[in-house]
């Protein structure tokens, strides 16, 4: 009678590592893209976009003046 197979170890997992940003790169990098253009159109297309995929609202009747 053979012995059953020995478990194989787990893969082992992906080592993870810190990754540090020094602040003054990131606050210049994002005053470089809140100046952009680029920055300025993707805010304006989430407006359109938003736009297209609300549900329409029911118009009021205007009151008559009397």
């Amino acid at each position: 009678m053979n012995p059953p197979p020995a478990a194989s170890p787990p893969p082992a997992a992906p080592v993870l590592t810190e990754v540090r940003y020094a602040l003054p790169d990131m606050l210049r990098e994002i005053a470089l893209e809140r100046s952009s253009q680029a920055l300025a159109m993707e805010k304006l297309d989430q407006v359109e976009i938003a736009k297209l995929f609300s549900k329409p609202r029911p118009r009021r009747a205007l009151k008559s003046r009397k």
